[in-house]
């Protein structure tokens, strides 16, 4: 593992056993020697299963296989792998994931549909599968409650730390676990969700009313971060409920007050989760907020957020500590979206740099400089064209994004 980006958490949460799941990982040496590559996740029998897949239109075998596989709600096994994507490898990436899945339906035994896969890591070289299918008898027997950090370790790729979150939440009078995972350093681009993450509960929810919350939850978290602009052939979010947890009251829609704390919850995980992508960015030395008021309507804000939070310029000039706000000007103007150049207003570091359409008389810079040396950055952007607001998170750009990625195959 590389080193430590100095934005991660102190420490891997605690994550409390989730019942109606066991995880294991294993090392199968698919790309990296000496670490585990390998998670298997095995799922109460019946556990609803909802997912939002990335957008792009090169995606990787188990992509299409887990958008299939969603269409039955219900999941039973979980495998993925770290190190090959399974991408751009044609009939051959069917066909791994066919073996592999049809090799775990055997084991548990369950319905091929029911195993959701996902691989992360080089795009274009075939998966050595066999090497997923020798390992599983062993994982099965190797099945445990706990093992969270393990398992979050086994999915990374150019990550520096394993990505945790856990909440409880109430249903009623009942207490309910929501645990999720992630990975994601680089290649990482809003358009659905981005990176892996699975997040289990075990609450008893289902399928149709999980996927209109996760939709929900990854619309306000991965789908406001960006670590370079790149959108991954393989980003998958999975959510599973084992309803092997606390008895509830039943829930039919994503809308049932009931649900509300759960919702809550569900959004922290999700977002906390999401953050530590970015602060995993690769090379990244600041963890960046970018908040859009006033804009035409909050999707409107959250592209121009986005046209910022992309902004090579912008991140260069955070990662340089130049508090160069005209390229913050430069990105609103390019996103396409409506605002009116006489109206607009940018804080950095709580400190006003410009009001309509001008900087700021007697604009002092020194206090915006001495923001910009910190690890946490923050920016305002002010449109006054409308009611829209939305927050987005990046991280800034330097050299080590070269490094990293310029040797990524090697």
């Amino acid at each position: 593992m590389n080193t430590v980006s100095p934005l991660a958490p102190k420490n891997f949460p605690e994550m409390p056993a989730l019942p109606g799941l066991r995880l294991a990982t294993a090392a199968c040496g698919i790309k990296y020697q000496g670490r585990h590559d390998l998670l298997l996740a095995e799922l109460a029998h019946a556990t609803a299963v909802a997912g939002v897949l990335t957008r792009s239109q090169t995606p990787s075998a188990p992509v299409d296989w887990c958008k299939r596989a969603l269409l039955g709600g219900t999941a039973s096994a979980l495998i993925v792998n770290s190190g090959n994507a399974n991408a751009f490898v044609g009939k051959a990436g069917i066909e791994a994931v066919e073996r592999i899945v049809e090799a775990a339906a055997d084991l548990f035994p369950c319905r091929p549909s029911t195993v959701f896969v996902a691989s992360t890591g080089v795009i274009g070289e075939p998966l050595e599968d066999a090497k997923i299918t020798a390992a599983l008898p062993a994982l099965k027997e190797a099945l445990r409650d706990d093992g969270w950090k393990d398992a979050a370790r086994a999915i990374t790729t150019t990550d520096t730390f394993p990505k945790g979150a856990s909440r409880v939440a109430a249903i009623g009078g009942a207490e309910v676990v929501i645990n999720g995972i992630a990975k994601g350093s680089g290649m990482i681009a809003p358009d659905m969700a981005t990176l892996l993450a699975f997040v289990f509960t075990d609450a008893a929810i289902p399928a149709g009313v999980l996927q209109d919350l996760l939709a929900a939850a990854a619309a306000k978290s991965f789908n406001c971060i960006t670590v370079d602009g790149d959108t991954s052939t393989s980003d998958t979010v999975l959510l599973f409920a084992t309803g092997r947890g606390a008895r509830h009251e039943a829930v039919d829609s994503a809308d049932d007050r009931l649900l509300d704390d759960f919702r809550d919850k569900l959004g922290q995980v999700m977002l906390d989760l999401a953050h530590q992508v970015v602060r995993d960015g690769e090379g990244a030395s600041k963890f960046v907020a970018i908040s859009i008021e006033g804009a035409a309507d909050d999707g409107a804000a959250r592209r121009i957020g986005l046209a910022i939070a992309n902004s090579p310029l912008v991140k260069t000039a955070i990662a340089g500590e130049d508090a160069n706000w005209g390229r913050v000007v430069m990105a609103v103007g390019k996103s396409g979206e409506k605002t009116d150049r006489d109206r607009l207003a940018i804080t950095i570091g709580g400190v006003p740099v410009a009001a309509d359409g001008a900087a700021v008389a007697g604009y002092d810079e020194a206090p915006v400089a001495r923001h910009m040396q910190g690890a946490e950055v923050c920016i305002t952007v002010g449109l006054g064209v409308g009611e829209g607001r939305a927050t987005v998170w990046t991280c800034d750009l330097g050299h080590g994004y070269i490094d990293i990625n310029a040797d990524y195959r090697t």
